[in-house]
C-alpha cells in the first residue's frame, strides 16, 4: 500500500531566515515557491518542505527528524562548522553509516548522513 515518502515537512517561524539556512548553508535548491508559506526541495525520490503554515507543530518541535544524505560527510561537517551551524552531536558511526546532527535556526534537528555501503543508498 505505501510506496514511499511523499514529503517530510518542518514548521519554521521565519521563511526568509529558514531559506537562508536551507539554501545558503545547506545548498538545497527550491522547487516552485507556494505563496511564500510553503517551500519544497526535491531530493532524489523524496521531498523536504518548510512552511510557516500551521501544521499542528510549532517551529522547532521535537518528534520528526529528517536525514540528508551527503557525498562527503567530513567535508560537509567542516563547512557547517565554518558557517556556525549548531551541532547536537559530532560525527559518530554505526555499522552501516556515519552521521552528525545539527539544528536549523528554529531548532529543528537535521541528521547529516553518509551510508557506508551501496546497499543502504537513498537513491
Amino acid at each position: 500500500m505505501i510506496t514511499g515518502i511523499a514529503c517530510f515537512t518542518y514548521a519554521v517561524a521565519d521563511m526568509v531566515r529558514a531559506r537562508a539556512f536551507y539554501e545558503g548553508v545547506l545548498g538545497l535548491q527550491p522547487s516552485p515557491d507556494l505563496r511564500g508559506e510553503w517551500l519544497e526541495y526535491d531530493l532524489g525520490a523524496a521531498t523536504f518542505a518548510i512552511t510557516t503554515i500551521d501544521i499542528g507543530r510549532p517551529p522547532g518541535a521535537k518528534g520528526g527528524l529528517v536525514a540528508f544524505e551527503v557525498d562527503d560527510l567530513d567535508q560537509t561537517v567542516a563547512a557547517l562548522r565554518a558557517a556556525g551551524v549548531p551541532f547536537v552531536f559530532d560525527i559518530c558511526e554505526s555499522p552501516i553509516c556515519r552521521l552528525a546532527m545539527v539544528t536549523d535556526p528554529d531548532g529543528n534537528e537535521i541528521v547529516i548522513h553518509k551510508c557506508k555501503a551501496a546497499s543502504c543508498s537513498t537513491n
